[in-house]
């Protein structure tokens, strides 16, 4: 398969759904990490090119430690907008990586960059299909699925995650692509929480403050997944999933049924105790676009 995460930043994707895409690279699939802006304002000393020029290599770097294609579109951190060049972008971003799978923000989110992104993905998600939008990239035959990560929101409609991937077991792996973007995860987002003080100066002692820092959060996103967790790899196994990541079908594309679901995550258990995978949702059921 053909998995493409599009954020709307260099580091979204990984730290919403890296656990995933390093399961999906284990399991011998394809992954594309893509972020639509170059994050040129997104530190608190530096900015404009050399910013991004610097995320660029961050996001190389990232990517290399998960197996990932990765790329970073050249529109500006803090003024991507819902228009045809930003839609017509993303259609032909979708067409090159043939992606059976793409997943993105919600568009309800604090960020104007992620709620556009949202927008501008689902806005691509039928015309992909349309040979005579951007004809220049040959059509898709089929929708990719499409998914929303995680969020806190809860207006107007809350984050409910049908889908859930325990990623415990790649935990390790996901601090790597994290601890490999320092402007944001060592410098700005520390800045921004009024904690750049506690940021200590050596790799290891980095690292260590990483997963402590952001541990908490990852519990209350695994919390938030852990019925769907009990769905996908039953009672017991859910219970004692430490990290997970939880993902939403989006009604656009082509949509799911527990067969489908399985072959995109080829790492849930094939006998799953107390699992209701025919339990999805309502807009599961509607007959698929692709």
């Amino acid at each position: 398969m053909n998995i493409l995460a599009i954020g709307a930043h260099p580091d979204d994707a990984e730290f919403y759904a890296g656990g995933t895409l390093l399961k999906w690279v284990e399991a011998g699939h394809s992954v594309w990490v893509v972020s639509l802006t170059n994050g040129d304002i997104g530190h608190h000393e530096m900015a404009g090119g050399a910013l991004a020029q610097r995320r660029a290599v961050e996001a190389a770097t990232s990517a290399k430690r998960g197996g990932f294609h990765h790329r970073v579109l050249d529109f500006h951190d803090g003024e991507l907008c819902n228009t045809l060049e930003t839609r017509k972008a993303v259609v032909r971003l979708i067409r090159e990586t043939q992606a059976d799978v793409v997943l993105t923000h919600r568009p309800w989110d604090y960020h104007p960059d992620h709620r556009y992104t949202a927008m501008i993905v689902q806005d691509a998600a039928f015309m992909v299909t349309v040979p005579f939008f951007c004809p220049d990239k040959p059509a898709l035959q089929q929708n990719p699925i499409f998914f929303y990560m995680v969020d806190e929101f809860t207006k107007p409609i809350p984050f409910r995650a049908d889908i859930a991937v325990d990623v415990s077991d790649v935990m390790d792996k996901k601090w790597e692509l994290l601890d490999a973007m320092p402007s944001q995860f060592y410098e700005w987002l520390p800045w921004l929480d009024h904690a750049l003080d506690t940021v200590p100066d050596t790799s290891e002692a980095r690292k260590d403050w990483l997963r402590k820092r952001y541990t908490p959060l990852y519990q209350e996103i695994t919390a938030q997944a852990r019925p769907a967790l009990q769905r996908w790899y039953g009672e017991t196994h859910a219970r004692q999933a430490a990290f997970a990541e939880g993902f939403e079908i989006c009604e656009y594309g082509a949509q799911l049924d527990e067969e489908k679901i399985r072959r995109l995550f080829p790492f849930f258990p094939s006998d799953t105790e107390g699992m209701h995978g025919a339990a999805l949702t309502e807009k599961s059921s509607i007959p698929g676009r692709g």
